[in-house]
């Protein structure tokens, strides 16, 4: 939803950056591999023990670059399927990363963030597939779906698991309940998507 919606406001911030990396001749793939190599290690700082606000803000900065790469193809016109692959698979490497450091630090049950990562899975099936099988296009690279639960508040409740690591388990259950409510957005939204392009192909 964030993603979304106030894209705009932090948008210009955005392109300060991206000019910056555009002018020393860093591209959009080398920001992308950049922001993996960033989002790993809250991973390695929550399992080494440091102080929780590391692993915090490591993970935000990993964020930032995630959204500086798009900025800096779409400013460059250098945006390619390869490049969409990097920044989808990279995204997740970071979050499973972060689920399984998370879940042997702060976790008792571990049911919790065992839901959490089906829960992911599910959503981004859809969001996947419907990217796959839809000729409309987006700001992105690919058709995208937008839902209540979105990466910027994904981070978020990372980040909320980090400070309030005694109730991990519970936000996790909350965290899986939003991404579950977003998968159902997203398969109704694809239902009413693709059934319209279909009516609109049986007409011609």
């Amino acid at each position: 939803m964030l993603d979304t919606k106030a894209r705009r406001i932090v948008q210009p911030i955005f392109e300060g950056v991206a000019k910056l990396f555009i002018k020393y001749n860093i591209g959009a793939n080398k920001v992308t591999l950049l922001a993996l190599v960033v989002g790993l290690l809250p991973s390695l700082f929550l399992l080494i023990n440091t102080n929780k606000f590391i692993p915090i803000l490591f993970l935000w900065l990993s964020g930032f670059l995630d959204a500086v790469d798009g900025t800096i193809a779409r400013k460059t016109n250098s945006s390619t399927p390869f490049g969409t692959v990097m920044d989808i698979v990279f995204d997740r490497i970071v979050e499973v990363a972060l689920i399984i450091s998370l879940a042997l630090k702060y976790s008792t049950y571990h049911l919790s963030f065992v839901i959490l990562s089906c829960s992911i899975i599910l959503s981004m099936t859809i969001f996947l597939t419907v990217g796959a099988v839809s000729n409309k296009v987006s700001e992105k690279s690919f058709y995208y779906q937008a839902g209540l639960m979105e990466r910027t508040e994904g981070f978020i409740m990372f980040t909320l698991i980090i400070i309030f690591s005694n109730y991990a388990d519970l936000i996790a259950f909350v965290f899986a309940g939003t991404i579950i409510f977003t998968a159902i957005q997203r398969f109704i939204e694809a239902y009413n998507h693709l059934s319209k392009r279909e009516f609109i192909q049986r007409k011609k």
